[in-house]
Parts: structure tokens; C-alpha cells; sequence
């Protein structure tokens, strides 16, 4: 799940607990709105982690030594 998919499924979650007024027998759509938004929100945590933890690159090496050969050192 990305970071799209996390915040969607926030989004359909606060909608759920805060803009609908529907009541459907055997179902509590405020909880599911619930723990749909805390769902999201955690899997939005880990992704962000993983991705910090992936895009984390190793310092560069000094500079290279070039070495440079006079080939023109016999025609003088």
C-alpha cells in the first residue's frame, strides 16, 4: 500500500465517522471510520520509514587519483 492508498483509505475513513448518518443493522460505521483512519494512518508511518530508510545513500568516496601520462615526451 503507498502513500495514495494510506491516505485514501484516511479519507474514506473520516467520511465514514464524520459525514455519514446511515444505520445499517449489525454494523458501526463511526468504528469502522475508526479503524480505517488508524489503519491508514499507521500504514502511512511504516511507509514513510521504509522509504527514509531506503533513499539513505552511503557517502562519496574522495576524490580519484588521475594519472596522466606524457606521451609526448618522446618527441621533443
Amino acid at each position: 500500500m503507498g502513500i495514495g492508498g494510506c491516505i485514501g483509505l484516511m479519507a474514506v475513513g473520516a467520511i465514514l465517522t464524520f459525514a455519514v448518518d446511515w444505520n445499517i443493522a449489525g454494523v458501526n460505521l463511526d468504528l469502522a471510520g475508526l479503524i480505517m483512519m488508524a489503519v491508514g494512518l499507521i500504514g502511512l508511518a511504516a511507509y514513510v520509514s521504509i522509504l527514509k530508510r531506503r533513499r539513505v545513500q552511503p557517502p562519496a568516496p574522495g576524490a580519484p587519483v588521475v594519472e596522466v601520462e606524457d606521451h609526448n615526451r618522446y618527441y621533443r
